[in-house]
């Protein structure tokens, strides 16, 4: 009977490993990223949100763009606070300093999934491909948390 049990839960445990959930982090030489998500949208939003952390283990250097089969038209965004009205705003670029961190979180910078081709699923996720100016292209795979989440 343990037989069977020990082997039920190497089962499940290797289908779980199968899942990309845990995906949420991702490494180059010189990069850390961690914390990935996005965030659930209604049936008929256009546009979606993603958030992530990105360290630098040494040297600078700049995330140019993503992509994703997710959207058709992906960029990278701010909030700006202009004449006390939060704005968004398209950047062309994002710094991550040598040594440093920068931090895409809610209100701040993101990633923003514009002309989405499917509503974004709690509980789903979402290939993204990071465009690094020095460490090149990093796959990562973005759990979808509910509305609203803010980690």
């Amino acid at each position: 009977m343990k037989r069977r049990s020990l082997l039920a839960l190497g089962a499940a445990m290797s289908v779980l490993s199968a899942f990309p959930l845990c995906a949420q982090q991702a490494s180059t030489d010189n990069l850390e990223i961690s914390g990935a998500f996005v965030r659930a949208t209604p049936a008929m939003a256009v546009a979606g949100a993603g958030f992530l952390t990105i360290t630098s283990k040494g040297e600078a250097d700049t995330l140019l763009a993503f992509r994703t089969p997710a959207c058709n038209r992906p960029e990278l965004h701010t909030h700006l606070n202009e004449d006390g009205i939060m704005k968004m705003r398209q950047v062309d670029k994002i710094d991550v300093p040598a040594g440093g961190s920068a931090v895409l979180e809610s209100g701040g910078l993101h990633l923003m999934f514009i002309d989405l081709v499917a509503p974004l699923v709690e509980g789903d996720s979402v290939d993204v491909t990071l465009v690094f100016e020095k460490a090149g292209d990093v796959a990562i795979t973005m759990p979808v948390k509910k509305a609203g989440a803010m980690n």
